[in-house]
């Protein structure tokens, strides 16, 4: 087929597929491995030989570890570092013996027992980590330790390759011994950044972006091949290189530069593993397939979960790292590639093998849906914290309803002043951090009336809601209102919607959250561009006070979004005049101020003449 079309026809399915499978929640990665499925020898067959695109699209991959280099200063490297070789380590052994136990339980020999056991240990970086991303997941807890745990796996190839030759493994690189990678990689990290710097001031200097963005992509696949000619992992290389210029002044364009490319190489990786899946050995195989696909998901998700359980803070992190990190790897293409013509492991296994490889990678991203659920349930059957107990005795001048990001620099106010409080939060955990910084807070459901007459709102001067959830800021506005009309509700609002419906209730002048720090940056935007500050206060001001009666006139036609855009395009020309009348007005007074200042100076230059004529 001519190339174009089979471009075009991939492009169409990625446009068709992967929109889909996100609003479906199942992610992107899912998308692309459908499409490959659709696309390939299994399928319709627009591609015949799925091997060679998955080379090419291995670039992704690089890339994407190039990219993550970028985003990890060295020394935030190091703080990983017994993550990386402590976590690591333990679950590349404890993982790999499970799945070694398990082949010479089969019948196989020891040398293959160790080399299925270490290439099914390894997981997938290329679906992982954009997997973490995209959830934003990555800097959690169990997200930095899959990170690290895949770095480890990366290292861990390097000792892989190496070995192989004694395994007797034909087609390995029997040539390259492992002290001559780890001084090649020596050298980088020693000399690495100044050559780096060096190359892309000069490039910054003399060229133009398409350039920049050549010499970016030079620089992460050059370090990738000298890797792997160092008998390393090109991953590892192009890694180091990220990692080499990421304090570097060109991080930020480097990777604006990297990342479409990254993201479309990567994209056409995973088409290229959802080709290789032949349906065909499913369809004859199908008990064996799915045997040693569900198999190497559960032993490795079971020995992760087991290791993880019992170290520490283990409870919450090892069921979503082991379910992240179930899946088979990308290097299990390579190394099985090596040994389909070895004869520690028959051909016809290792088609298997890869096929079961492939589809724990289509069923991965299900396993983060899986553990998204398992953690909804858990929360919905843990038994909840009983509210605190508010002592009888409890008066204060105000009540602060939500103690967040909100309600605590308003309590810091209050502190300052030495006004007492009494603060109410639904945040068990952010209880516990404002006690240990000395601050009471009670623990509690501000909407309910019985814990509101606990907290004394009753003698209370003001109440300060600062309850982040609109539903329940609506329904303790209304409980106030109702049992303690005395009370003065200082209301915090998210968005002007929400501005509208506490004014339903009866409260006055709701704050928009970011109502004020927009206005202060729309200030410093105006002086940033040469106005005045005369000009720009004068304008702020109006603004100001156009907004506000703005937000009164539509409260009353908010439920009608005919009327509400109505009213919006008015008062945008609304206020466009006012500010142009103001500018007017500006002008003419300048101009008065000019003529009478030149007028002042002529009458006092006509009398000083006059005086010296006088004089004669």
């Amino acid at each position: 087929m001519n190339p174009f079309t089979t471009i075009a026809i991939l492009l169409g399915l990625t446009v068709l597929f992967v929109p889909l499978f996100k609003r479906a929640g199942l992610g992107s990665v899912l998308g692309y491995l459908a499409a490959g499925v659709v696309i390939g020898p299994s399928g319709v067959g627009v591609v015949d030989d799925p091997e060679s695109l998955l080379h090419t699209a291995e670039i992704g991959v690089v890339l994407l570890l190039f990219v993550i280099g970028l985003e990890l200063q060295p020394s935030r490297l190091w703080a990983l570092r017994r993550q990386v070789f402590g976590l690591g380590f333990l679950q590349l052994l404890g993982v790999g013996a499970a799945i070694g136990g398990v082949a010479l339980a089969a019948g196989l020999s020891g040398k293959a027992a160790v080399v299925l056991g270490w290439t099914l240990a390894l997981s997938s970086t290329a679906l992982v980590l954009p997997t973490l991303a995209e959830r934003r997941e990555l800097t959690s807890r169990y997200g930095r330790e899959s990170f690290a745990i895949l770095l480890f796996q990366d290292l861990s190839v390097i000792v892989l390759l190496a070995i192989l030759p004694l395994l007797g493994v034909a087609g390995a690189r029997a040539g390259v011994r492992p002290y001559i990678g780890l001084t090649v990689l020596l050298f980088i990290v020693l000399f690495g950044r100044k050559l780096l710097d060096w190359l892309f001031k000069y490039v910054a200097r003399f060229g133009n972006r398409e350039v920049f963005t050549a010499a970016s992509l030079l620089v992460a696949l050059g370090l990738a091949l000298l890797m792997e000619a160092a008998g390393l992992s090109r991953s590892l290389g192009a890694f180091v290189a990220g990692v080499l210029l990421a304090d570097s002044e060109f991080r930020h364009e480097l990777e604006a530069s990297i990342a479409p490319f990254e993201t479309l190489l990567l994209g056409l990786f995973f088409i290229a593993v959802g080709m290789a899946i032949d349906l065909s050995l499913v369809f004859a195989e199908p008990v064996r397939i799915f045997s040693y696909a569900f198999g190497l998901l559960g032993l490795k998700a079971l020995s992760l979960y087991l290791l993880r359980r019992f170290l520490p803070h283990g409870k919450a992190t090892a069921r979503p790292l082991a379910l992240a990190l179930a899946q088979g790897g990308e290097f299990a293409f390579v190394i099985f590639a090596l040994l389909d013509n070895s004869r520690i492991v028959r051909g016809r296994m290792i088609d298997e093998l890869l096929l079961a490889v492939a589809l724990s990678m289509v069923l991965a991203p299900l396993l983060f849906i899986l553990n998204d659920e398992l953690t909804r349930r858990a929360k919905a059957r843990a038994p909840r914290k009983p509210f605190d107990v508010v002592p009888e005795d409890t008066e204060a001048p105000v009540v602060i309803a939500g103690f967040g990001r909100v309600g605590q620099l308003i309590g810091r106010l209050l502190l300052a002043q030495d006004i007492p409080f009494t603060a109410l939060d639904i945040d068990a955990s952010q209880i516990e951090l404002m006690r240990r910084f000395g601050t009471h807070v009670y623990y509690g459901d501000a909407s309910h009336i019985d814990l509101l007459r606990a907290a004394g709102v009753a003698k209370a001067k003001v109440f300060v809601l600062a309850i982040d959830d609109v539903e329940t800021s609506l329904k303790t506005a209304e409980l106030v209102r109702r049992h303690f009309a005395h009370v003065r509700i200082v209301a915090r609002a998210r968005n002007r919607f929400h501005a509208y419906r506490l004014m339903d209730l009866g409260v006055e002048d709701p704050m928009r959250e970011t109502l004020l720090s927009s206005i202060d940056l729309g200030r410093r935007t105006l002086a940033g561009i040469g106005q005045s500050a005369d000009d720009v206060e004068r304008v702020v001001r109006r603004f100001s006070e156009h907004d506000v009666a703005l937000l009164r006139r539509q409260h009353a036609v908010y439920h009608d979004e005919g009327q509400l855009m109505q009213t919006t395009q008015e008062a945008r020309a609304e206020l466009s005049s006012i500010i142009d009348q103001d500018r007017e007005a500006v002008a003419r007074a300048r101009r008065s101020d000019r003529l009478r200042v030149k007028s002042g100076g002529s009458d006092q230059e006509k009398g000083h003449v006059d005086s010296s004529a006088d004089t004669t």
